[in-house]
Order: C-alpha cells, then structure tokens, then sequence
C-alpha cells in the first residue's frame, strides 16, 4: 500500500463506494478529505471516519490534493471533476483504487469481471455460487452492492466483479484475468453522451488475459474480435462451434476450455428462459477460465438462486402469473424479460434516460395482450406502442399508484397469461429505487388479486 502512503486525496462521494474508499485510503496511509453535496450524509460519516477532513460542495480539489477518488456516478464534466482534470489532477474509481492497492500485495486476488447492459447481477451471483461450489473464497463484489476495496480488503482469493459503464469508465488501467461483455444496448446515454462512448466504456472489461463476449450479437462481438486480450472465447444461445460455449442436446457444452465438455442441464438454470441461459453460459466461461471443474460449474448453477426483483415470481390467480421484474430498468433489459413468457400483460414506465423503446415494442408486440404505462416517460412508451403495436391495448396511467396498474393489468389479463413489471426504465420518479418498484408491485398484487399460488 506504499504508493498511497501520505498522499493527498481527495474523495468524491459520501456514499458506501465513498465512504469504503476513504476508509482504504485511511488504512493505506494516505490524508484524505471528503466531499459530498449533502452536508447531511457528510455528518453521517464523521463519527465512522476519525482523521477525514469533511468539507461539503467542493467545486474544486484544494492545492495539495493529488489525486481524486470519485463514487461511480459522478460524470466527468461535474464541475468538481471537470476543476480537477484541468489543475492535471488524476481522477479514479473506487474500483481502479482497488486494482491498484491489489498490485501492492505479494499475492493479489484474481478478478473475474463482468458486465453488459443485462444481466450482470445474476451472472455474477451465479459465478460466486460456481466458484464457492470448487471450494474456492469467492465473492460476489463491485456493482453488486460490496465495494471491491472491500472485498480486497477482507483478503478474499477471487473476485466475481459486476461493473457499470460508469465503474468502467473511472478505471483506465482495471485488467482482469478473465472479463465478460454479456451484451450492448442503449443505457446510460445520457452520462455517456452517445452509444458508442457508452460502448467503448464496456469493452473495457475485455482488456484482461481472457476475453469472454456473448457473440450472438454482431456488434459486441466485433468488440470481443477486437478486443487485445490473449484469449478470445465468445458464448451462444446455439451449438457452440470451437472456442466458444453454447447449448447443445438441452445442455450447457463448453468447446473453449480444453476437450468438448457438458457443463449442465439447462433445466438446472435458473431463472429460466433465454436470458438466463445466456447469463449460466457467460458465468461458466468466467469460471473455466479459472480453472474450475465441470462439475463445479453444474453445482454452483443448481444451488444459485436469483436475487429479489429479478424476474421474481410474485404469485398466481385465476390462470394469470405475476412476475416482478423491476430490475429490468432499460429496453434491453425489458425485451429479456418480456420474451421468457408467451403473453403478456406489460407493466411498464419511469425514466428512460435517453433510452429509445422503439426496436423493444417492435420486436415484442406480438406477446403482448396489453400494456399498462406509469411513470414519468409513460407517453413516450405509448407513443411506440402506437407506432409499432397499435393493435395491443395500452393504459396510459397518470397520477397512479402501483394498485391503479395492478388493477388494470389484471382487467387485461387471460388465463395463461404474465402481468410482468418490466419497467424499461429507471425508478427515481416515483420510488426510492428499483427495489422499492418491486416491492411495490408484489404488495399492490397481493392487495388486488391475493396470494392465490406461491411456486416453491
């Protein structure tokens, strides 16, 4: 931790990435300063960080500051940020300070990193259950929830890493030994200025030894094909061709990590459907880069099960499933969600974020029964739908709570079909945060229809 040793630093953000980030800086030796807009959350940290300097609404690093640790979500032309590249003062993540206090130690962890625009959580769980399942102290760290400094910290062996774009975009020198592009569409335009800044920003986790991609997709896999990476292994929703994982007889084949090798069965993944398969096939390759067995893969993927407000059963009445997906905050997200059922009744809305919904409604319309739209874009949902379904009923919901969509989504409803909330969109219009949506979706369900059927 030498190089940090009495420096200067400052960190931007009073968040759980900043305040995790100047507790290692602490610990590193280095004189740290924290910054926040919130002089409520600054005062939050004072008794949990003795020796930090909290100064509130900084529009630029003091003189002797050397170098800026910023929380992911601060854009680089914040005027904080924008001061400090002008003074020529270094700007970084948490995640790159925690790459770069990794290179201090004798024996540094291994990192597996993914990310994509879908599905990162879920990989990144399946790959800690994988790695656990070989025996190996692993966890699951990054945009998950657990900061990296932390996770390094703790003295954990290997890192099951989920990056933002964001993340990605403040750690310029962040080299995994293994890294996964699960796929591209438009997110986060509005921070990244277009898609293919947004694009450039993922591709970095491809800049390790081994380069993973979901190759189904031209574009990302141009990006695998370009990628410097010593080792180039794409994965497929089809039979699988050399170098590559992929499905085959209703199992999971890997045909990149030495002799032709079944993985699994695809019944023992879940969640079920395209998207997941696609998430257990990425999460595999990671883990057979490292070495892990065959039928630690097959393990891991039985005993993993998915986090909360992903594709997360709700409850059944009358013949009709209720499927709480908040999680899927952008169209890409929202088109997985939407294709693992055969009809659907679409719970949909919030911020899009610059996000176009056009090929989502286009590609989609023909499993929709109805949509119901809230939130703050609802209009610009409804205009898509217009466009490219005009034959599928929509409610366009305004003032509404969570109830009002139940309520209609259920009037739309037929026996065998799926009310899904797959949101398409950001949740801060209306609720905390996607969890909050969630969570939200499953009381006004229980409330409306009742508990009806609970699968185990």
């Amino acid at each position: 931790m030498g190089l940090l040793a009495g420096r200067n630093v400052l960190v931007a953000g009073a968040g759980v990435t900043g305040r995790s980030a100047a507790e290692a800086l602490l610990a590193a030796g280095a004189a740290v300063t924290v910054t926040d807009g919130s002089a409520d959350r600054l005062a939050a940290l004072e008794p949990l960080l003795p020796g930090v300097a909290l100064v509130p609404g900084l529009a630029a690093p003091p003189p002797e500051v050397e170098l800026v640790v910023t929380s992911p979500g601060w854009r680089p032309d914040s005027p904080l940020l924008s001061a400090a590249a002008a003074a020529g003062v270094e700007v970084v993540g948490e995640v790159e300070l925690a790459w770069r206090m990794g290179l201090e130690l004798a024996d540094p962890p291994a990192w597996l990193a993914v990310t994509g625009t879908n599905g990162k959580t879920t990989t990144v769980g399946m790959l800690e259950s994988i790695l656990r399942a070989a025996g190996i102290d692993a966890v699951a760290c990054g945009n998950v929830g657990l900061p990296v400094v932390d996770a390094l910290l703790a003295g954990r062996r290997v890192l099951a890493v989920e990056l933002s774009s964001f993340q990605l975009h403040w750690s310029p020198s962040v080299r995994p030994a293994a890294g996964v592009l699960l796929n591209l569409a438009e997110d986060h335009l509005d921070w990244h200025g277009s898609f293919e800044g947004y694009a450039a920003a993922k591709a970095g986790v491809l800049t390790g030894e081994v380069a993973v991609a979901g190759v189904d997709d031209p574009y990302v896999a141009d990006l695998l094909h370009r990628s410097p990476a010593a080792v180039h292994v794409g994965f497929t929703a089809g039979a699988p061709e050399e170098g590559q994982l992929g499905v085959l007889d209703g199992h999971l084949v890997d045909r990149a990590f030495g002799p032709d090798t079944v993985l699994a069965p695809v019944a023992d993944v879940r969640p079920g459907g395209p998207p997941g398969i696609a998430d257990a096939l990425a999460a595999a390759a990671l883990a057979r880069a490292h070495g892990v067995s065959a039928e630690a893969v097959r393990r891991g993927l039985r005993d993993f099960r998915p986090g909360a407000h992903r594709a997360e059963f709700v409850t059944e009445s009358g013949g009709v499933s209720y499927v709480d997906d908040s999680k899927a905050t952008n169209p890409h997200a929202a088109e997985a969600s939407l294709r693992s059922h055969e009809s659907v009744v679409w719970v949909a809305g919030g911020l899009l974020k610059g996000a176009s919904v056009d090929d989502l409604v286009r590609t989609e319309a023909h499993r929709l029964r109805g949509a119901v739209l809230i939130g703050a874009d609802r209009g610009v949902i409804a205009a898509a739908l217009s466009r490219h379904a005009p034959s599928v009923p929509v409610a366009v919901l305004d003032d509404a709570t969570m109830e009002d969509a139940v309520r209609a989504a259920r009037s739309m409803a037929r026996p065998g079909d799926a009310v899904v909330l797959a949101p398409a969109a950001a949740s801060m219009d209306m609720f905390n945060d996607y969890a909050h949506r969630g969570r939200a979706f499953a009381d006004a369900v229980l409330a409306v229809v009742g508990t009806g059927h609970r699968r185990s």
